[in-house]
C-alpha cells in the first residue's frame, strides 16, 4: 500500500516551523496575558496548529474548540471559519471523516458569507480530500476544481500547486498516468518557484508513486529519497512516514526484504507517535503483505487484520481494498481456499466500487466542466475589447457575405451551363461509375467494420471466459479438499476440462491471429522485420498492446495477473532497448 501525499489547508500559514517547541511555548505565554479579544482567538488556533504539526492532536483539538467558543462570543466570523477548519483538520488526522467533513462544511458556509475567497478555496480543497479518502472520486474532483478555480482567480500560487497535486492523485488512482504526471510536474515547478520545501517534498513523493506504478523502480526510488531528505529538514513527520512506506515498497519489489521491513517499521513508529490512523493502516497492510511473502503467516495475519479493522473504522476504502487482496493471498498460502475465495470477492467488490466506468465518466465530466468554465471567464474578459471592434467586424462580415454570394452565383451558373452541354450518354456513364465506386467503397468499409467487430467480440469473450476460469480454479481447489470429494467428482472433472480447454490455447491463438490479420493486415510481418528476436509470447503481448487493452484485460486473456503483464512489459522494454522516455504503446502503434 503506497502513501499518497495530499494537501490539507489551514487558513493561516501553511508552512512548517523549524522550531515548533519554541513557537508553542511563546504562544502559551501570550495566552496567559491575552485579553478576551480577537488576538486571543487567533493565538488559540495558532496553538492548535503547532500541536497538530507534532501529532499531539488531543491538545490541538482542545485549543481549536477554545478558539471557536471565543470567536463565536466575539462575533469574529473569520475566526469562526478558521476554528472550524482546524477542528476538521484534527478529526481528519484522527481518521474521523464524518466529523471532519461536518466542520469543513461549516467553515465553507461562513467563508462564503464573508466573501473570503482564500478560505473558501481552502475549505473546498479539504472537503475534496475527505471524499478522496472515502473513495468518492467524482465529488473529490468536483471540490478540487472548485478550489483551483478560485485560487487561479486570486493568483494563489501555493494553493494552485497544492490543487495540482490533489487532482493528480485522483487521475493516478484511475490509471490516467499522463494526466497525473502533468499535474505533479506542474506542482513541482510552482513549489520550486516559491521555494516551498514541504510542497517540493510532496511533489517528489507523488512523482515517485507514478514511476512505481510503471515499474520504473530506479526513478521511483530517486524521487522518494529526494522527498525524504526535504521532509527530514522541515520536520514533516507525516511526510517522512509516507516516504518510508514508499521506499519499503520499492525494496519489497526488488526482493530486498530486510530493507523493506526496516522502512515499514520506521513508518509505523512515526505514525503511532503522531496518531496518524491512515498511516497506521497503510503500514499494517504493508507489513502483513511482506510477512506473507516471507511465509510468516502468523505475523502476516496479525498485521492484516489490524489494517482491516482500522481501515473500516475510518472508512479508508482504498486500503480496505488492498487489505482484502492481501488476506486472499495469505489464505491461499495457508491452504484455506474457502476464506481466500471470500476475501477475493470482497476485494473485487471494493475494487469495482473505486474503479468503475461511471466514476471515471463523472470525473472526466468534472474536468471538462472546469475547462469549460475557465474558457467562459476568459471570453468575458475579452468582451470589452470585442465591443470596440464589433462595428468593423460586422461591416467586414457583410462584405465577405456579399462576395461569397457572388462567387456562388457565378459558380452555379457555370456548373449549370456545363451540365446542359453534357450529352445524355456521358451523364449516364458518369453516374454508373459513381454508383459502382460508392458501392465498392461501402462494401470495403462494411467488411472492415465487421472484421473489427468480430475481433473485439472474440477478445471480449476470451476476457470473460478467463475471468470465469479463475473462479472455477478456486472452486475446484475447494472441492478437491473436501473429504467427500468423490460426491462431487463429476463436477470437478467438468471444471478441470473447462480450465484446460479455454485458457488461450494454440487453437485460440490461431483463431485470434486470423481475425487480427484481417483488421491489421501485415502487422505480424512488419513486427518480425522490426523486431526479429521476439518470442511467440512476446508477439502475443504486442498484438494485445496494439488493441489498446488494459493490463487487467491482457492478464485475463493470457491467464496471468496484471502484475505479470507489467513485469513482462518492463522486461520487453529492456530486451528491445527502448529508452525510458519512449512509450512501448506508441512503438506498437507505429508498426
Amino acid at each position: 500500500m503506497k502513501r499518497y501525499l495530499l494537501f490539507i489547508f489551514l487558513i493561516c500559514s501553511p508552512y512548517f516551523s523549524v522550531a515548533l517547541q519554541n513557537k508553542t511555548d511563546s504562544l502559551l505565554t501570550l495566552l496567559k496575558t491575552d485579553k478576551e479579544d480577537t488576538n486571543k482567538a487567533i493565538h488559540f488556533y495558532k496553538t492548535c496548529s503547532e500541536y497538530s504539526k507534532i501529532g499531539e492532536y488531543d491538545k490541538g483539538l482542545a485549543y481549536a474548540k477554545l478558539a471557536l467558543v471565543l470567536a463565536q462570543k466575539l462575533g469574529f466570523q473569520k475566526g469562526i471559519a478558521i476554528s472550524y477548519n482546524y477542528i476538521g483538520l484534527i478529526y481528519y488526522n484522527q481518521g474521523n471523516y464524518p466529523e471532519a467533513l461536518k466542520n469543513y462544511f461549516a467553515s465553507l458556509k461562513i467563508s462564503k458569507e464573508i466573501k473570503d475567497k482564500k478560505s473558501t478555496a481552502n475549505a473546498y480543497n479539504n472537503i475534496g480530500i475527505i471524499y478522496y479518502r472515502q473513495g468518492n472520486y467524482p465529488e473529490a474532483l468536483k471540490n478540487y476544481f472548485a478550489s483551483l478555480k478560485i485560487r487561479e482567480e486570486i493568483k494563489d500560487k501555493y494553493g494552485i500547486a497544492a490543487s495540482e497535486i490533489n487532482i493528480g492523485s485522483i487521475y493516478k488512482d484511475q490509471g490516467n498516468y499522463p494526466e497525473a504526471l502533468k499535474n505533479y510536474f506542474a506542482s513541482l515547478k510552482i513549489f520550486e518557484e516559491i521555494k516551498d520545501k514541504q510542497g517540493i517534498g510532496a511533489s517528489y513523493n507523488n512523482i515517485g508513486n507514478l514511476y512505481y506504478n510503471q515499474s520504473n523502480y530506479p526513478e521511483a526510488l530517486k524521487n522518494y529519497f529526494a522527498a525524504l531528505k526535504i521532509e527530514k529538514e522541515i520536520g514533516d513527520k507525516q511526510g517522512i512516514a509516507g516516504s518510508y512506506n514508499n521506499i519499503g515498497n520499492i525494496y519489497k519489489e526488488q526482493g530486498n526484504y530486510p530493507e523493506a521491513l526496516k522502512n515499514y517499521f520506521a513508518a509505523l513508529e512515526i505514525c503511532k507517535e503522531i496518531k496518524d490512523k491512515q498511516g497506521n493502516a497503510a503500514s499494517f497492510t504493508n507489513l502483513g503483505t511482506l510477512y506473507t511473502k516471507l511465509n510468516k503467516t502468523k505475523e502476516a495475519g496479525i498485521y492484516l487484520n489490524k489494517a482491516l479493522r482500522l481501515s473500516v473504522e475510518i472508512g479508508y476504502k482504498d486500503n480496505i481494498k488492498a487489505t482484502y487482496f492481501s488476506l486472499a493471498v495469505l489464505d491461499s498460502t495457508r491452504g484455506n481456499y474457502k476464506a481466500a475465495f471470500e476475501h477475493h470477492k470482497l476485494y473485487v467488490l471494493y475494487r469495482d466500487s473505486l474503479d468503475n466506468e461511471i466514476t471515471k465518466k463523472k470525473s472526466l465530466q468534472t474536468g471538462m466542466q472546469y475547462e469549460f468554465d475557465k474558457k467562459e471567464i476568459e471570453l468575458k474578459a475579452k468582451a470589452e475589447v470585442e465591443q470596440t471592434i464589433a462595428a468593423a467586424q460586422h461591416k467586414r462580415k457583410q462584405l465577405i457575405f456579399i462576395s461569397i454570394i457572388l462567387i456562388i452565383t457565378i459558380m452555379t451558373f457555370f456548373l449549370l451551363n456545363r451540365q446542359r452541354l453534357k450529352s445524355k450518354k456521358d451523364k449516364i456513364i458518369f453516374e454508373k461509375q459513381q454508383a459502382l465506386l460508392q458501392a465498392g467503397k461501402q462494401k470495403a468499409e462494411d467488411e472492415l467494420q465487421n472484421e473489427k467487430k468480430l475481433l473485439v467480440n472474440y477478445t471480449e469473450n476470451l476476457i470473460e471466459k478467463n475471468k470465469a476460469i479463475e473462479e472455477y480454479k478456486i472452486e475446484i481447489e475447494k472441492l478437491k479438499g473436501l473429504k467427500t470429494a468423490e460426491i462431487y467428482k463429476e463436477k470437478i472433472d467438468n471444471l478441470d476440462d473447462l480450465n484446460n480447454a479455454t485458457i488461450l490455447t494454440n487453437e485460440d491463438w490461431e483463431k485470434f491471429k486470423a481475425l487480427f490479420e484481417q483488421v491489421y493486415k501485415g502487422f505480424f510481418i512488419r513486427l518480425k522485420d522490426r523486431l526479429p528476436n521476439l518470442t511467440n509470447a512476446e508477439i502475443r503481448l504486442m498484438s494485445l498492446i496494439k488493441l489498446k487493452l488494459h493490463n487487467k484485460q491482457m492478464g485475463n486473456i493470457l491467464g496471468v495477473s496484471p502484475d505479470t503483464i507489467t513485469t513482462t512489459k518492463y522486461r520487453l522494454r529492456k530486451k528491445i532497448n527502448l529508452a525510458d522516455n519512449q512509450d512501448i504503446d506508441k512503438l506498437v502503434e507505429s508498426i
